[in-house]
């Protein structure tokens, strides 16, 4: 049997997993989003996850409100979604359990990285909510953050697109898909992989990110493995 190459991973899903076309929250989208989570538990590995708050408030486009209050709209958003989903992976039969970098201890546990690494150790999903906490940071650092705290083999971004490329490839044709890049490589040359942030952490303590489609539920696994399924920033 093959061995996982990454046995302990935060697994970033962007927030339009959950959704499905008007609607912010989708039960089908939800449950797919677990079953993804689910494929990766049932190979043997240790699963912390992030999900994004895009579907239904991303602070950065709020449409001129004022960004630190508009942040904390989007840590609450990120609050419904890892709800949503450990719902989803309870009735799976997956046991998880939500941590938030916010107190609301009437909804979720309160995050800390010695309660969270004993529950990864104790075979728990766990899902982190509210981002770092803080305002003017992103989901994509918040689990940048969280990996380095839990100990990660590596930080995984499910995103809506299949790899980093020169440009957008929707609008260019010439757009060159990186399968592996260097962190100063992707800074350098201001590749819009995720956020300056989120690379440069990760470049500090030698996280490798790891960055595929969310359209093929088989890369997560095929991730796993250490298959490049898209691009790997190491």
């Amino acid at each position: 049997m093959a061995k996982l190459k990454y046995g302990r991973i935060v697994l970033k899903l962007s927030g339009e997993m959950m959704s499905d076309g008007d609607k912010p929250l989708c039960g089908e989208s939800i449950a797919a989003s677990a079953r993804c989570v689910k494929a990766l538990v049932d190979e043997g590995a240790q699963i912390g996850v992030v999900v994004g708050g895009g579907n239904i408030l991303r602070g950065r486009s709020s449409g001129g409100m004022e960004r630190n209050r508009a942040d904390h709209m989007g840590m609450l958003a990120t609050a419904i979604n890892a709800l949503a989903l450990q719902d989803a992976l309870l009735a799976l039969g997956v046991d998880c359990e939500v941590m938030s970098a916010v107190d609301m201890q009437r909804f979720c546990e309160p995050y800390s990285s010695r309660r969270a690494n004993a529950s990864l150790d104790a075979g728990k999903v766990v899902v982190f909510a509210c981002g770092t906490g803080s305002p003017f940071f992103s989901t994509d650092t918040g689990a940048a953050l969280k990996a380095l705290e839990v100990h990660a083999d590596a930080l995984m971004l499910a995103k809506s697109v299949d790899a980093v490329y020169s440009a957008d490839p929707a609008t260019d044709p010439d757009a060159v898909r990186y399968s592996e890049l260097s962190y100063d490589e992707t800074i350098e040359r201001n590749l819009k992989a995720t956020d300056i942030t989120t690379i440069t952490l990760c470049r500090d303590f030698n996280m490798p990110i790891v960055l595929f489609s969310i359209e093929d539920e088989g890369n997560f696994v095929k991730a796993l493995y250490g298959c490049n399924v898209g691009t790997i920033i190491s």
